[in-house]
């Protein structure tokens, strides 16, 4: 694989992983209340326009690295996120890595490994 598509394949892990996180800090606030209070209450906060912010530029990231390889290829390769969303999540927020979870994160990081390999 091109250093240009390794690239854009890591800036989209990141820049996604970093959204998700941003969207959790938003939506975990303890002080939030409840209904539309708790929808202002996210938008007054940075984390919820940072998460966005991330979107669109994960969006600008993602469309030039699908231009780079086969769609089909793409999508595997970037179900990586949901592996580093779990691990970022498990040190960032406490969040519990369970057998069945880290199972799927091996199984998904060894599936991906196998697209990338074999381009």
């Amino acid at each position: 694989m091109p250093l240009l598509t390794i690239g854009l394949w890591l800036a989209n892990v990141l820049i996604d992983t970093g959204g998700q996180l941003a969207f959790k800090a938003a939506a975990g606030d303890p002080d939030a209340g409840d209904g539309l209070a708790r929808w202002r209450h996210m938008a007054s906060r940075p984390w919820l326009w940072i998460g966005v912010g991330c979107y669109v530029i994960e969006f600008l990231v993602w469309i030039a690295f699908l231009s780079l390889v086969p769609l089909s290829e793409g999508v595997l390769l970037g179900s990586i996120n949901i592996v580093a969303i779990m691990i970022a999540g498990r040190f960032l927020f406490g969040e519990k890595l369970t057998r069945l979870r880290v199972a799927g994160i091996l199984l998904v990081s060894l599936g991906v490994a196998i697209v990338g390999a074999g381009g």
